[in-house]
């Protein structure tokens, strides 16, 4: 008997991931007070680290106990600037805050993906990147914040790098799935080793 795969999450890129890697699945979308959680997690001093991974399994626990059997992968994503967590961006300003704040500096996206069998845990992988911006002027920033405003909203850093954020950055070291938020080779290599996907 096959075992059902499902993505606890409603990013459209990471569905998209998995779609274009050959993998059959189904989307429930977990729904937890992620603000709430994060900020409990920040006034008890945790980590991004450890904040990404936390988000990732309560969103795989609550789908995993509803879906009996089934692989359930949660995932989110932390943006960790000098040990400061950066959010989404509550609005253009905000982005333009955050751009130019770190401009011309690095910063890591903690990509966390947690899978649940049967309401228990069965694996976690927490993929890291390092980026390096440009040092871009204010007058492209504002540019660009206006221009990809409704598409950087959803995005940690108020930028996508699969899109005209790339422009943004002098380096990057790491596994470009991690920056669109899925550790998607270790998701593959587990299923793969737990012959839930063919190899």
């Amino acid at each position: 008997m096959s075992v059902p795969i499902v993505l606890a999450s409603g990013s459209t890129i990471r569905a998209q991931l998995l779609r274009n890697a050959g993998i059959d699945f189904s989307v429930n979308v977990a729904r937890i007070d992620e603000d709430s959680v994060k900020q409990a997690l920040l006034a008890e001093d945790a980590s991004p680290r450890d904040i990404a991974d936390a988000l990732a399994e309560m969103k795989a626990r609550k789908v995993s106990d509803k879906s009996p059997g089934a692989m359930v992968i949660g995932c989110d994503q932390v943006l960790d600037f000098d040990g400061k967590v950066i959010s989404k961006p509550d609005s253009p300003e905000d982005a333009l805050q955050q751009l130019k704040s770190m401009r011309g500096r690095r910063h890591a996206l903690l990509s966390a993906a947690v899978v649940y069998q049967n309401s228990e845990p069965v694996w976690r992988h927490i993929g890291q990147v390092r980026l390096r911006m440009r040092a871009s002027s204010d007058a492209y920033l504002r540019d660009y914040v206006t221009r990809n405003w409704e598409s950087i909203r959803y995005s940690v850093g108020a930028y996508k790098l699969e899109e005209e954020g790339v422009r943004l950055f002098a380096d990057i070291d790491g596994d470009y799935f991690n920056v669109l938020g899925i550790p998607l080779l270790e998701i593959i290599n587990f299923l793969a080793v737990k012959g839930v996907i063919d190899q």
